[in-house]
């Protein structure tokens, strides 16, 4: 596996589970009342944000990837940062509007 692949689906594969965690409720529901049994309290607000899911998500993913301690710390910021940006586009893109339907008329 090159370095580059590797990278690329740590990157996805960090991203998918932040936004599954922080945004989606999960299969049968599974993370919405994981979220709730958690409550408001530090773990609560950790599971809110994908930012900061990433970086926990990040760490043991980057040692799949690096081959030193240094190449880990890299590969874990670059990881992170990958996800963050992933979900920075999309949001975005959840925030753009529909475009609008324009009925034609009939003949």
């Amino acid at each position: 596996m090159t370095d580059w692949f590797g990278l690329t689906v740590a990157v996805l594969a960090v991203w998918r589970l932040c936004h599954l965690i922080a945004q989606e409720d999960g299969p049968f529901g599974a993370i919405a009342r994981l979220r709730r049994a958690v409550g408001p309290g530090e773990i609560g607000h950790l599971m809110d944000c994908p930012y900061c899911l990433s970086l926990w998500f990040a760490a043991p993913i980057a040692a799949w990837v690096a081959s030193d301690g240094k190449t880990w710390l890299l590969s874990w910021l670059a990881i992170s940062g990958g996800s963050c940006l992933i979900e920075q586009v999309s949001a975005r893109l959840r925030r753009t509007p529909e475009p609008p339907v324009i009925d034609l008329p009939r003949n």
